[in-house]
């Protein structure tokens, strides 16, 4: 699909000519005009991990632009929802509520409808054997230490929230690790990525998420990710 064009008038970029030209070129010429184009990601999961970068960092001027672009990439307003929901438990309540504030006005230009929306109460997926064996490694090694925190983890994270279908498991990892990314949580990563392989994101797709990253949460977090990923990818069977 065709990626929209930079515009000045649009508020993510107002004001860069004046300010940087030079940024607005990077801007036209790489970021929207090579980056976004690039056909080892889609513009959906494109989409996941720079809305995913920007509410973990409560970024939320930026958010109405990224939005619209989520929804013209094929991302639905109930997956959009589901994702402010989601990212809630990564990136902090105060940051999911800023998202809903900035996520408001788009969905009221577009007439999103409530029945669009991902409801409050939904039947679950089945859980899978990894996250029955991740809750109970986490209640042995830290049931002692913090019993509420292990005690929300299997109740409403791993045993709700990650088991609501309005976004789908790989589009949970996709976020969920773009989060860690972007927040700097790099102990965590390496089981978010073998998580989202788990859940259907092919190496090539891992690498292109990377690069992504590397425009949206800066270089120095995407390379201090790799060396984990190329962990990641010596440890798992090459066909994954």
């Amino acid at each position: 699909m065709d990626i929209p064009t930079y515009d000045s008038s649009v508020s993510a970029f107002d004001g860069i000519r004046t300010v940087s030209p030079a940024l607005e070129r990077y801007t036209t010429d790489v970021l929207l005009g090579d980056l976004w184009k690039r056909p080892q990601l889609s513009p959906r999961d494109r989409s996941i991990v720079t809305l995913s970068v920007l509410i973990a960092r409560n970024q939320s001027a930026e958010l109405p632009y990224y939005v619209d672009l989520a929804l013209d990439s094929g991302l639905e307003p109930g997956e959009i929802s589901e994702l402010i929901t989601h990212l809630a438990f990564y990136s902090g309540w105060a940051n999911a509520l800023a998202a809903v504030k900035a996520t408001n006005p788009v969905f009221g230009r577009r007439v999103i409808a409530a029945t669009q929306l991902a409801p409050a109460s939904v039947d679950l997926l089945p859980i899978d054997a990894a996250a029955v064996s991740q809750l109970e490694t986490a209640a042995q090694n830290f049931g002692a230490v913090a019993p509420g925190l292990v005690q929300f983890s299997t109740e409403v994270l791993f045993g709700n929230l990650w088991l609501r279908p309005g976004l789908a498991p790989r589009d949970r990892s996709l976020a969920t690790l773009s989060t860690v990314v972007a927040t700097g949580q790099f102990p965590q990563l390496a089981s978010y990525i073998s998580r989202a392989m788990d859940n259907g994101l092919t190496r090539a797709q891992m690498a292109e998420v990377m690069t992504q990253l590397a425009f949206y949460s800066g270089w120095s977090s995407a390379f201090t990710a790799l060396p984990i990923v190329k962990d990641v990818f010596e440890k798992r069977p090459r066909q994954s």
